[in-house]
């Protein structure tokens, strides 16, 4: 259970942020970007009067003044006809110093939204406002009804889709009946199932948002997500359980061998996609009192090779070289056994064989083969975000930024390239593309962008800039920081391109 909400909160994309750079992720830098779009608006109605407002099937539950932030806190339940569903959207409202615009949140694992987060962009004057998405917590248990056995496909939706949007047009209607002036800018921002939401947003709803701020994005939820399990299929069939001590050991090593790939040595493998070191180099060295085996280099290789087919056929991509392998070829006990990824558990407890009580010690090689192949049958279709037709979106002049860590260990970077390769083919090329979206990948950080590498700064900035501005990203910075806090190294990454590559 503690490993669970462990991984919950780092797909919440702030937990393994240290509190000092918690608001590079949410805010801007540049307070001179944040002038206000409108001369001295204030409210045109009271607080509570906002619990007077019609929207269709929404019904305003609270509208309470908070005295000590000055905020208008606004409880709106939307439903979804015949549906008994309720997608509970909380927007926060400054009475004084609005700056103009909206600012939408997204949230992580199964959670869609956390509503202290609002904390960030309600201290820069943005109305802002998250969701819950129609399901309290962070359990996937929401999607089955365990009583009569079926899954919750109204919640599924309003998961995957709907309770973001419906998020958006409540929260802009809030908006204009608060100061009686729409938002004159609107930005979503979210990590992981925050960018997948973020995408999400700009492929079915293409004109709620002018920028787009998606951070290492669950694009392929439905192949990644069951795809996370593949090192404990591997471990199940090998009967080869690798200690935690072995994993990290095995990485420190590639890491030292292909660090100085790049030019400089700092713990970062620039290119680890095309890092091609063998763990097999490995074998016979002593970690502790363990030593690692040609069992133990076999395991390690398949992770990082990835998922394949009975008949060793691709399926999805397996971990970066450089990656820190243990959050999901996790270990536990003595003897060993499996420790596997929470959220991928219950993704196939809930959503897949509809059993709260599936074992993943039952996961082999064949059933994860069959498992993944129902996940992305029955669930790409409503909860994927892989359409690479982004022409709607550009037409409504929105500017979108990814940013991916190349040592994410929960959704590898791989994918997000691949998608971005594929937008840049539908969109007209490369440099059509870039007029409206950017990817940036961030070596040797993680899914959380922490780690080796330097973390990037200014990155709302820079959206709100090309929006507002239109001047585009030439580049994002990124910055290393010692435990003091100082700026000891700093890069300017520039976009991906296949052109660069």
């Amino acid at each position: 259970m503690k490993k669970f909400f462990l991984f919950l909160f780092i797909s919440l994309y702030a937990f393994s942020v240290s509190a000092q750079d918690w608001p590079s992720m949410f805010k801007l830098n540049d307070e001179d970007l944040l002038k206000p779009v409108y001369k001295e608006v204030t409210p045109v109605c009271s607080c509570e009067d906002l619990k007077k407002i019609n929207l269709p099937n929404t019904v305003i539950e609270s509208a309470v003044l908070s005295a000590g932030n000055n905020t208008c806190r606004v409880i709106a339940v939307v439903n979804h006809p015949p549906s008994k569903d309720r997608v509970t959207v909380t927007v926060a409202l400054p009475v004084k110093n609005w700056n103009g615009r909206f600012y939408g949140m997204g949230g992580g694992g199964f959670m869609a939204g956390i509503p202290l987060l609002t904390t960030f962009p309600l201290s820069q004057g943005f109305a802002a406002a998250v969701t819950d998405a129609g399901h309290e917590g962070g359990s996937g248990s929401f999607a089955l009804d365990t009583l009569e056995h079926r899954l919750r496909w109204q919640e599924i939706r309003d998961f995957a889709y709907l309770g973001i949007h419906d998020m958006t047009v409540t929260g802009k209607e809030l908006v204009k009946a608060f100061y009686g002036k729409p938002a004159g800018y609107s930005y979503f921002v979210g990590g992981s199932t925050g960018g997948r939401q973020a995408m999400m947003e700009v492929q079915r709803y293409p004109d709620d948002y002018d920028g787009v701020m998606s951070y290492f994005p669950a694009i392929n939820w439905s192949r990644f997500l069951i795809s996370d399990l593949w090192p404990q299929a591997v471990m199940n069939d090998e009967n080869n359980y690798v200690s935690k001590a072995k994993l990290e050991a095995v990485t420190r090593a590639v890491v030292t061998a292909a660090d100085g790939d790049d030019g400089t040595t700092d713990r970062v493998i620039d290119d680890p996609v095309s890092c091609t070191w063998d763990p097999a180099e490995f074998v016979g060295t002593k970690v502790g009192e363990e030593v690692f085996s040609e069992a133990d280099a076999d395991v390690v290789r398949r992770i990082w090779e990835g998922p394949r087919t009975w008949d060793g056929k691709f399926i999805w991509y397996g971990l970066t070289r450089g990656t820190n392998l243990f959050d999901l070829t996790g270990t536990s006990g003595d003897p060993l056994i499996g420790a596997p990824f929470g959220i991928s558990m219950e993704w196939v407890r809930y959503f897949l064989v509809l059993d709260p009580h599936w074992d993943i010690k039952s996961l082999t090689w064949a059933e994860f083969e069959l498992l993944f192949n129902q996940s992305v049958d029955q669930y790409t279709d409503v909860i994927g975000t892989d359409d690479p037709d982004l022409s709607a979106f550009r037409d409504s002049e929105g500017k979108l930024i990814i940013i991916h860590g190349l040592a994410d260990q929960l959704v590898p970077p791989q994918g997000t390239v691949e998608y971005f390769r594929k937008m840049e083919e539908v969109m007209g090329g490369a440099e059509a593309t870039s007029e409206f979206a950017r990817l940036f990948l961030i070596p040797g950080v993680d899914h959380g962008l922490m780690g080796a590498g330097p973390t990037p700064t200014g990155q709302i900035d820079a959206l709100v800039r090309w929006v507002e501005q239109g001047k585009a990203p030439e580049y994002i910075r990124a910055d290393k920081k010692d435990e003091a806090g100082n700026v000891i190294r700093t890069r300017n990454l520039k976009p991906y391109s296949t052109v660069i590559r």
